[in-house]
């Protein structure tokens, strides 16, 4: 746009929309000041994740790490505990990483300038461009996903949005709406109004206060803006997960183990858990295709876990047949055993669970398991025992199904061998645990869900 362009864009967009958001919006906490830590803070934990589950975080993150220097400082641990439910857990590694880049670097206060900002791990151009325009009142745009609906039909825009290309040139656009010294306000009109007024699905036109000369709307096009190619959706992962009950001296203790310090959700608790061949669970009942057919029942989501007899767990959905979780149970056995060590016997299905991420859909098979009689002896009798008897015990399953030497039940196993002996005769990274311990780590949601449904199930049958 020209000068002329620009000026009567600002008149009939930008002016109305930071009189309409000033005239009232909602009181959000991170709003109550221009704290630019509270703000970064807000803006990650808001990636991903919508306004009404982040306030209570929030608040809870800024009570045990008011300052940057107090997050810099904290054992990353405590950290992912109070990030536990939100997700995405990169996202808290990351704003810590970058704390402490502020404590060392900056003195300890959030940058102001476009390179500094950018230097920070974890801060794309929409965190660095509401930082500084909200906190700083600097005229950056933030251009997020509310922002590109509302410009893509305000001013008929028909790129898709999913291009690096579109996205540069709204942010130019956006640039160019931002009115002389109210950089922090408009900015927050405009996500304002996409989370408000102008929605993804039935926006709601009339009480719009930019809605006169919105090009979608005349044209009666604003429910097709914006164009965005479909994403490939997440790729199936059938695992099967063990819930390992103490007997002796860990009777009451349930067995965990601590994911590798690098890759996906990194250093995060977790219950054992393998990866089952394709095709595994599939037939054996009259349920149906086993994990893929309760897949696809209603209330499914993300950590979604449900136990149809009796466990109290959400949801409800079909489940494999007998044969079908013989073979799972088999194989789960054998796999842990030879990779891991970890000689376990499965005596039970539980219930199903699903797990969402950006580009996997884990689709678990939960089954309560016993510690075999050798568990925790050094050296390869307990797994040789473990993956003969889960042979015996389920009719051949798994040496049908049996997991080749090498081909890992969990990221880091060291190939063809179980890994060396960690304390008190367990396999590295795994622990006994209290369900005092398991509430202070921090696990992921699937995880914590399969564990409440559990605890919840135990407790209605006493």
């Amino acid at each position: 746009m020209d000068k002329q362009q620009e000026e009567l864009a600002q008149e009939r967009f930008s002016l109305p929309l930071l009189t309409w958001y000033k005239a009232g919006n909602r009181d959000l906490p991170w709003r109550r000041s221009r704290n630019p830590y509270h703000i970064w803070v807000s803006e990650i934990m808001l990636q991903q994740t919508r306004v009404e589950t982040v306030i209570p975080f929030f608040n809870r993150f800024m009570e045990l790490f008011p300052t940057v220097d107090k997050l810099a400082d904290a054992p990353e641990e405590q950290v992912l505990k109070a990030w536990e439910g939100l997700g995405y857990y990169s996202r808290a590694r990351n704003l810590q990483a970058a704390a402490r880049d502020v404590r060392d670097h900056f003195g300890g206060v959030v940058p102001h300038t476009p390179e500094g900002i950018a230097s920070l791990k974890g801060v794309g151009p929409y965190t660095a461009g509401a930082i500084m325009s909200i906190a700083y009142n600097l005229p950056e745009p933030a251009v997020d996903g509310n922002v590109m609906r509302v410009l893509s039909r305000y001013f008929l825009l028909e790129e898709d949005i999913a291009k690096p290309s579109t996205r540069i040139g709204i942010e130019k656009l956006a640039r160019s709406l931002i009115p002389e010294s109210e950089a922090g306000g408009f900015n927050q009109a405009l996500m304002e109004l996409g989370a408000t007024i102008c929605t993804p699905k039935s926006p709601h036109c009339l009480p719009c206060p930019v809605m006169e000369h919105c090009a979608a709307r005349l044209a009666g096009r604003a429910e097709e803006l914006p164009l965005k190619a479909k994403a490939k959706p997440p790729r199936p992962e059938h695992r099967a997960v063990a819930l390992v009950e103490g007997t002796g001296a860990n009777a009451g203790r349930i067995l965990v183990r601590q994911r590798p310090v690098e890759g996906l959700l990194a250093r995060m608790w977790e219950l054992p858990h393998v990866q089952l061949p394709e095709g595994l669970l599939a037939g054996g009942g009259d349920a149906g295709d086993g994990i893929s057919a309760a897949a696809a029942s209603p209330g499914r989501g993300r950590g979604a876990a449900r136990r149809p007899r009796g466990l109290a767990a959400a949801g409800s959905g079909a489940a494999a047949g007998p044969e079908a979780h013989g073979r799972a149970m088999g194989f789960l056995a054998a796999a842990l055993a030879a990779e891991e060590g970890a000689a376990v016997l499965p005596v039970e299905w539980l219930m199903d669970a699903e797990h969402l991420f950006s580009h996997i859909r884990w689709d678990l098979a939960v089954y309560r398991c016993r510690p075999a009689p050798d568990f925790g002896a050094v050296g390869t009798a307990a797994q040789g025992y473990a993956a003969a008897e889960s042979a015996a015990w389920y009719g051949g399953a798994a040496a049908d199904s049996a997991v080749p030497m090498g081909q890992g039940a969990a990221p880091g196993a060291a190939p063809g061998m179980a890994q060396s002996r960690g304390s008190g005769g367990l396999p590295p990274r795994y622990r006994w645990m209290s369900w005092e311990e398991l509430d202070q780590l921090a696990f992921p949601n699937v995880f914590l869900r399969i564990l409440k449904a559990y605890r919840e199930g135990i407790q209605g049958q006493q």
